[in-house]
């Protein structure tokens, strides 16, 4: 039976969105031109919950959508028929700045995938990445530009996310052995 530790439980998540959508408040100084994406399926409810802190931060509401990345991964051909998840955006993202999140960055390809995504949509002026957790193990030259807690791990680990958006009991990222 694998080994499981909890590294991030609800209330440290919910403190590592607060310090995320600070830092996303302090680097964008033009609020009305930011936007958020969720990346399915872990992203969605955190951008969602990034877009009500900000929206507190900046006294307005924060336009938030989710962008389904399945057809653009480079690993079609090695998986069985990918699941696809809706892509909601109601809002355009030509001139904005979009702020990808997403739940655990690992090999950057699901980020490349939700960059070519993302170009479908329009040219925004600028994306910038929030990832809730950073384990490493990167097969593209990718860096999340906020990152809610850097996680060191071994390829033989993984990391789940459990939100009660989800169905989850509760809020928890949880470190598994293989």
């Amino acid at each position: 039976m694998p080994e499981s530790v909890v590294i991030l439980d609800a209330t440290a998540i919910q403190r590592a969105l607060t310090r995320i959508a600070h830092e996303i408040a302090e680097r964008n100084e033009h609020s009305a031109d930011v936007v958020l994406v969720g990346i399915p399926t872990g992203g969605v409810p955190l951008a969602q919950r990034l877009g009500k802190i900000l929206s507190e931060i900046w006294k307005h509401p924060v336009p938030t959508g989710s962008l389904d990345v399945s057809m653009h991964r480079d690993d079609l051909d090695h998986r069985a028929a990918p699941k696809v998840h809706p892509t909601v955006m109601t809002f355009d993202v030509n001139h904005k700045t979009v702020v990808l999140v997403d739940d655990v960055l690992f090999s950057g390809r699901t980020t490349r995938a939700a960059l070519d995504a993302l170009n479908d949509f329009g040219r925004p002026k600028k994306i910038q990445l929030a990832v809730l957790v950073d384990r490493g193990h990167r097969d593209l030259p990718i860096k999340a530009d906020f990152v809610g807690k850097n996680v060191p791990t071994s390829l033989d680990e993984e990391i789940a996310l459990s939100m009660t958006e989800a169905g989850a009991a509760r809020d928890e990222v949880i470190l598994k052995k293989k």
